[in-house]
């Protein structure tokens, strides 16, 4: 695809953002407005740096332009490699005017001058130098601060930076008409300015940087330099004739003296001398006219213009334009010295036909101009002047203005045909849309600072607002509305297009002589001038330049470039035919994936149908002269495609083994918004011309096959080539390039940075994180459009490296030639974008910065037509269907996407991966599936997973670890979701052992949590049984016990496979652990339920079976795969040792029951009770029952493990003392533990108290509690005895009726001496025979009655106890009387019993 360096095309580079960029100075000198009230019309310039040639330099690609109107001066600094800060300014300098061409900015080694003119003043500006602004080489910022940065430091009123122009006391000023200014080697700044009166003023003013006076000197006709006293020249004072008045002045220092070249309206050019105070020489330009000098002396010079070109090689050239009615001419001279005398060497006279020239520039080798025609449109030619002998202008082909009308199909909304034309990145500027909306809203708002899709809603907002309030009736019919919308959008757009036109204003040319780039300074804007393909030359280019056979550079063959020609002008034809409906039908076509063919088709039908002018015969009749249709047609195809095997990825590698300076002035070349914007505008303009061109071409290849071989000399081979060959390939072409300007016109979408986020830990799922594709975006241009986004993060670094690469030697120091360059770069970026090559960085950049829209429409688009790729598309497709929520589309592009994963580059880096288990599948397309679940995993669509995962497995057949791996994702899946049941199955289908294990715990777990215990104990588990039981116990003995239920489902597995006994035993373990670990109320509740459980397990089977082993204490479970425990020395810890198996019957069971319900109730009645009773053994139990009134329990308690009562009795007396002697308080608690207590009787005759229930309780406990020697009754009476209390009578009848001796010995060990002695008196005369009854004694004494006793050791105890007190002595005279009464009857007794024997 080659560049031609005879025409160029301008690329226009509109600002998209609304805000203004420009810092506004006011320099108020305290001027007045001259008067006369002259304008200075509006005019522009630029400067480049030295070194903006140079890669490595600070300044590569750097230049200044400016414009002026008024008394404004706008600077923009503009670097095409980095973004540069704060780098624009305004400057205002009110009541003056600036000069046209009234700023000059030069160069020195620390500062930048920039000279500012005006009618009334004159100003300099010294700012810093980039060079010294950035000291290293090494700039590695995205952005860099602009000259202008600190520009607002400066005092421009300051007398080092203004001056005002002297005036003459009494006298009208005479403003200025230009100037020309320098910096002397000495560091002052000369001004040189043209009065209208004749003559030129020149002002020096003292370097910036040091003190001194300002210098005034007038240059006089006479050749003498003159110092003027007063500051008073007399040229000023009208002097001098005006026919020297100089229209164009230019300034070349030699050596250390400046040369000043006045071009006069006498038509005759001067040069002076500064230093030599002398006027040098004179050239009448007339004399290089060919005709009509005499009538053009008489007439004063207006339109003449100067310019200057110094080259080391060719010296000073001067080019001067003469600006004559009627015509123009240009005339290049070179300045020769000789001893002194200078002359002009004349090099080339050019002519030229257009009249108003805005401005021309002056290189080495040519000469550009720059005008507007009669229909106010901007041309630029160029010319070689010294190697032109035909004085052919090449051409330069503008951008062509907006439509003045809209099409709209018949299917479109006016609405949106009128916005996507007006936010078109190539149509208009932000400007002129924000002041189209100003004037049609009547100028009440600002529009300032929007962003784009805020000034298009306000765009929208007002036009439909005009529409509703211009309605007064309330119905229409669709046509009417419609109708109504297209007045009013026109009304809007043609708003836009006169600001879009008066922004279009040329005003001057600017060609970088380091870099060889032209630009084109409008008022609104800069447009920027590309080099024009081949191709493209040929179908833009008018038709007199179509006629030479010179202008085909696509072939070398003289006669197939002939055809080429004869070609090139029918399509030309057919061009101006498809216009309107029949080009809106084509692209619609294309948009809709019809047949391109067909579409192409239809359009030479309605030619035909239309055809009023004989185009169509026109064009048949040059077709007759094309000798060969079938060869030109593949030049022009050949040309167009853009088909290449390289991969221009591998560019940025090919620079690694450079300089770091010069890898990283490579990362910055071009890459500043300016750049990206016009590299991608170029792309597109391209994409545009070029699917005109195949889109014309196929229309006229129809037009062939209906002609037939009536147009084909070569017969039936031809017309079967075109059908077979070049109709698909030119359809293709027209499809590939209608894509790229589909993608190059299409906005990116901004992206949130939480969407960023996501999409990059997406990416790295995919481990494309390090794809320079999927680079994130760093573009300060906004809005932008994909491609630029693309040019910008992936492609240019690519681009570059690819490019550098080719170069051989010190690539560093080649300039950097901009037309060379711009059409490399466009070229690659072509290549990179053409949807037929192998690359695949476009589409990954659009998933790599969320362009979600924007990739699906790109693969819609290359869907029925692009056989490259189509898997990775496919792919992508899938990804962006995922960020968008359309899951089920995603899953199938994945599944349409694996079949290419062995043929495509893309897919086989996305297949691999450095993870040993994916690593380790031997298929590719397995690693592919792996990589898309974990991305389905990471968005979160687990039915996806198990889809795609249960297809993978057909896969894997011969692969049973990734089979492994996909049942476990599938089962995992399945659990997540809920469905057990599949979950199970996938786990039983698992061939791996131990990923099925890990399944089947998971699976055991997660039921267990979410209490779907019923699914999890009714799978069948074969060949899983013992697997699962081991892994419910070892969960069971590992976890906490209220918290998960892992012995009740290990419990209710057991039962549901009837094995009882496995059952009893899981429920006695969790019994036992919850009793040492769980010790709460609700524990001890929980306790008493599994022991119960337990006792039902072992009553359901035969009583030879009913036992279990009796569960190991929790430190001694061994839990498979358990790491090995270590002592403090770090040694290992003895394992736990083997302990001897015991055996549990149901009454063990039973007695444990008893145990935990007696804790229970416990706890129920004393609730902090329930901390100790977990563990307490039955003893213990007893205690902390009787502490709390349990007395009922605590009997069964006793009984059950066969206990002694003395405990329950002698504490169930000490409550009936407390009560004895308690208060209220007392009382009122005492019926808590009473009422948990069975009394065996009630009585209802009267109120009692707690103390006579709690002595009615342990009344009835002595009797229903029998014992051998009444031990009960004497430990009541004991305890009753040892705390002072009284006996009571129930409790001394019943005890005397039992063993009175007993009673005896405790009345004597508590020292009741009183209640002895009455209870041995009493007892004697139960014995004698009064109240025996109450004494259990059947008879009394007597012969025939069985034998009685006494206790004489103990009464004998009491009789000596009593002797030692004063106060018991009739006491004992009282019972030793009794003794002596029954002494006497015993006596009598015995006697008769003996003598009845």
């Amino acid at each position: 695809m080659a560049a031609l360096d005879r025409s160029f095309i301008e690329i226009c580079g509109f600002e998209r953002e609304t805000f203004s960029k420009f810092r506004d100075i006011n320099v108020n000198l305290g001027l007045s407005a001259l008067p006369g009230g002259v304008k200075c019309p509006d005019s522009a310039g630029g400067f480049y740096y030295e070194e903006s040639g140079k890669l490595l330099s600070v300044t590569s690609n750097r230049f200044i332009h400016w414009s002026t109107s008024g008394d404004t001066v706008q600077l923009v600094e503009q670097s095409l490699d980095t973004n540069l800060l704060n780098n624009a300014v305004r400057i205002k300098i009110p009541q003056c005017q600036v000069l046209p061409d009234g700023v000059h900015i030069e160069e020195t080694l620390n500062n930048v001058i920039i000279l500012i003119v005006t009618n009334q003043s004159v100003h300099r500006l010294a700012l810093q130098h980039p060079s010294r602004m950035y000291r290293s080489e090494l700039v590695t910022e995205l952005q860099m601060q602009s000259i202008f940065t600190d520009v607002g430091k400066l005092n421009l009123q300051d007398p080092s930076h203004s001056f005002v122009l002297p005036s003459v006391p009494g006298q009208p000023p005479v403003s200025p008409t230009t100037s020309t200014a320098w910096i002397s080697q000495e560091g002052e700044a000369h001004f040189a300015l043209a009065s209208a009166s004749g003559g030129i003023l020149v002002v020096a003013l003292p370097p910036h940087d040091s003190l001194g006076t300002v210098g005034i000197v007038e240059l006089k006709q006479s050749s003498v330099m003159q110092r003027l006293a007063g500051w008073m020249p007399t040229a000023i004072r009208g002097g001098q004739s005006p026919s020297d008045q100089a229209l164009s002045l230019a300034v070349r220092q030699f050596d250390d003296d400046p040369f000043i070249f006045a071009l006069c309206q006498d038509h005759k050019l001067r040069m002076w001398s500064y230093k030599e105070q002398v006027c040098l020489m004179v050239a009448d330009m007339l004399e290089y006219l060919p005709v009509g000098r005499g009538e053009v002396k008489s007439i004063p010079g207006q339109g003449h213009k100067l310019r200057l070109s110094f080259s080391s090689t060719t010296g000073l050239s001067l080019g001067v334009y003469l600006g004559l009615p009627k015509r123009g001419q240009f005339c290049v001279m070179e300045l020769v010295a000789n001893n002194n005398r200078y002359s002009l060497v004349h090099l080339s006279t050019i002519f030229t036909t257009q009249e108003t020239l805005v401005d021309f520039a002056l290189t080495s080798t040519d000469i550009w101009g720059l005008w507007l025609d009669d229909d106010n449109q901007t041309v630029v030619k160029y010319i070689n002047f010294e190697h032109n002998s035909a004085g052919l202008w090449n051409q330069v082909f503008m951008h062509p203005a907006p439509e003045e009308e809209v099409h709209i199909g018949i299917d479109q909304d006016p609405r949106e045909a009128y916005l996507d034309v007006l936010f078109s990145p190539l149509q208009f500027t932000a400007m002129a849309i924000i002041k189209a909306l100003q004037i049609y809203k009547r100028g009440t708002e600002r529009f300032i600072d929007l962003p784009w899709e805020s000034l298009k809603r306000e765009v929208t907002l007002a036009v439909e607002n005009e529409l509703q309030n211009s309605v007064v009736e309330y119905e229409f019919s669709q046509e009417e509305y419609r109708q109504l919308q297209v007045e009013f959008w026109s009304k809007f757009y043609a708003c836009c297009l006169q600001y879009q036109e008066a922004l279009s204003t040329p005003l001057a040319l600017l060609i970088n002589q380091a870099t060889a780039m032209a630009c084109v300074l409008k008022k609104g804007y800069v447009s920027y001038l590309l080099p024009c393909f081949a191709v493209d030359h040929l179908y833009l280019s008018a038709d007199e330049y179509l006629f030479s056979e010179e202008e085909t550079p696509v072939a070398e063959d003289p006669e197939v470039g002939r055809d080429v020609l004869q070609l090139v002008q029918c399509l030309r034809l057919v061009s101006e035919c498809v216009q309107g409906d029949m080009a809106y039908d084509m692209e619609k076509a294309l948009d809709h994936l019809q047949s391109p063919e067909r579409a192409a088709e239809q359009v030479l039908e309605s030619m035909l149908a239309n055809d009023s002018e004989n185009v169509i015969e026109e064009i048949q009749n040059k077709l007759q002269d094309i000798r060969n249709p079938p060869g030109a047609m593949s030049v022009l195809l050949r040309e167009m495609d853009l088909e290449t095997d390289a991969d221009a990825a591998e560019g940025a590698a090919l620079t690694a083994g450079r300089s770091l300076s010069l890898r990283i002035s490579l990362s910055q070349l071009y890459g500043s918004s300016v750049a990206v914007s016009v590299v991608c505008q170029a792309v597109c303009h391209m994409a545009l011309t070029r699917a005109m061109l195949c889109r014309d071409l196929l229309i006229l290849q129809q037009l062939y096959l209906r002609l037939g071989d009536n147009v084909f000399l070569g017969g039936g081979g031809q017309l079967l080539q075109l059908q077979q060959d070049l109709i698909p390939r030119c359809s293709h072409l027209l499809c590939c390039y209608y894509l790229l300007k589909k993608i190059s016109q299409s906005l990116s979408t901004p992206v949130a940075l939480d969407t960023l986020d996501a999409n990059l830990q997406h990416l790295s799922v995919l481990e494309l994180t390090d794809s320079p594709a999927m680079a994130p975006n760093r573009s300060v241009l906004n809005p932008q459009t994909v491609v630029e986004l693309f040019y910008q993060n992936v492609a240019r670094k690519a681009i570059m490296g690819q490019i550098y690469s080719q170069q051989t030697g010190q690539s560093s120091q080649v300039p950097l030639h901009w037309p060379q360059m711009a059409s490399s770069v466009v070229t690659n970026l072509s290549q990179l974008l053409w949807p037929s090559n192998p690359g695949f960085m476009f589409p990954e950049c659009l998933m790599g910065n969320c362009q979600y829209t924007q990739l699906q429409e790109y693969v819609r688009l290359i869907g029925p037509w692009c056989q490259v790729n189509v898997g990775s598309c496919r792919f992508i497709l899938g990804q962006s269907y995922l960020a968008t929520g359309e899951g089920q589309k995603a899953l199938q592009c994945f599944q349409e996407a694996a079949t290419e994963v062995e043929k495509e580059d893309f897919l086989m880096r996305l297949a691999s991966s450095t993870e040993e288990e994916e690593a380790a599948a031997s298929a590719p397309r397995l690693q592919y599936y792996n990589k898309v679940l974990r991305l389905l995993e990471d968005v979160g669509l687990p039915e996806l997973v198990i889809q795609l995962a249960t297809l993978a497995i057909s896969e894997a057949v011969n692969d049973p670890r990734s089979q492994a791996a996909l049942w476990t994702r599938i089962f995992k899946h399945h659990l997540d979701l809920g469905h057990n049941s599949q979950a199970y199955e996938a786990l039983v289908q698992n061939p791996d052992k131990s990923r099925q294990l890990d399944c089947l715990r998971q699976l055991v777990v997660v039921l267990c949590e979410r209490s779907q215990l019923q699914d999890l104990v009714q799978f069948s588990y074969v060949n899983l049984h013992d697997e699962v039981v081991n892994i419910i116990e070892s969960r069971a003995r590992a976890v906490d016990l209220m918290t998960h239920n892992y012995y009740e489902l290990l419990y209710a597995f057991h039962i549901n496979r009837h094995n009882y006994r496995k059952a009893g035993t899981v429920m006695f373990e969790y019994g036992m652990r919850l009793g040492r670990e769980v010790r709460t109320l609700h524990g001890l509740q929980k306790q008493v339920n599994c022991y119960l459980a337990a006792l039902n397990c072992l009553r359901l089977i035969r009583p030879d079976y009913a036992w279990i082993v009796q569960p190991s204490s929790g430190s001694t479970y061994e839990r498979p795969g358990a790491s090995p425990k270590r002592n403090y020395d770090g040694e290992f810890a003895p394992g736990p040792v083997k302990r001897q198996i015991d055996i549990l019957e149901l009454t063990d069971l039973q007695k444990e029951y008893l145990l935990a319900r007696s804790r229970l109730t416990l706890a129920q009645q004393h609730p902090p009770s329930a901390a100790i009773a977990g563990s307490a053994s039955a003893v213990e139990m007893v205690t902390l029952l009787v502490q709390t009134g349990l007395f009922d329990t605590a009997l069964s308690l006793c009984q059950t493990f066969k206990l002694p009562l003395t405990q329950v009795f002698e504490g169930l007396t000490f409550k009936c003392i407390k009560l004895q002697y308690g208060g209220e308080q007392s009382q009122n608690e005492a019926w808590s533990w009473l009422a948990a207590n069975q009394l065996s009787t009630i009585v209802t005759t009267k109120e009692s108290s707690a103390t006579d229930e709690a002595w009615r309780l342990l009344a009835s406990y002595l009797e229903a509690h029998p014992s051998q020697n009444a031990q009960h009754y004497r430990c009541v009476i004991n305890k009753l005895l040892s705390h002072g209390v009284p006996l009571p009578d129930w409790l001394v009848n019943a005890y005397k009726a039992v063993d009175t001796a007993a009673l005896l010995r405790l009345y004597l060990k508590f020292d009741r001496l009183d209640l002895a002695a009455e209870l041995v008196i009493e007892y004697v005369d139960a014995l004698l025979g009064k109240g025996h009854q109450y004494f259990g004694i059947e008879r009394p004494l007597s012969a025939t009655a069985p034998v009685v006793w006494l206790p004489y050791t103990s009464i004998d105890q009491l009789l000596s106890n009593l002797t030692e007190t004063q106060t018991h002595i009739k006491l004992h005279e009282q019972l030793k009387a009794k003794l002596d009464d029954y002494h006497q009857v015993l006596e009598n007794a015995t006697r008769l019993r003996l003598q009845a024997h």
